[in-house]
């Protein structure tokens, strides 16, 4: 399953790009909401984390590997948990100099029957899916166009 968003952002392309390799405070957001992250360094010196937090009353261990920077300004992620695999990626581009475009893409392969049958309820409720998927991607833009006003850029 794809999933697709895009948002305008009132900041420079470099300041989102900036924000979105920003991973302290990526892993500060996930502590103060429970979740136990460990980072470690991969070969190359890719960054990869664990993740361990409750999700439906089961303990989930998730892992999270950077992909690196794209080309054309982004950055990759790709997720992997006993359920399902996933990839993220996060694309940049400038609109003008203090606007800047977001895309965000996230595909989502089951690997369990069980997660089969979870994705394809998703499949069926696909507009409520896409529209917090949009929620949540505008709350990030409103975040970092906050945080660029106070940086003065």
């Amino acid at each position: 399953m794809k999933l697709t968003c895009k948002q305008d952002i009132d900041a420079p392309a470099a300041f989102v790009l900036a924000q979105i390799a920003d991973f302290d405070s990526w892993e500060r957001a996930a502590m103060r909401r429970g979740v136990a992250v460990e980072r470690s360094a991969g070969p190359g010196g890719a960054l990869s984390w664990t993740a361990v937090f409750r999700h439906r009353g089961r303990e989930r261990r998730l892992t999270l590997e950077d992909q690196g920077a794209q080309a054309g300004g982004g950055q990759g992620f790709a997720l992997g948990s006993d359920l399902a695999d996933a990839t993220v990626g996060i694309e940049v581009a400038a609109m003008a100099a203090r606007r800047a475009r977001l895309f965000v893409t996230i595909e989502v392969r089951p690997r369990t029957f069980a997660a089969r049958l979870y994705v394809q309820s998703l499949r069926l409720a696909r507009a409520r899916v896409d529209a917090r998927l949009a929620q949540r991607v505008a709350a990030f833009a409103r975040e970092i166009e906050a945080r660029a006003q106070r940086a003065g850029v």
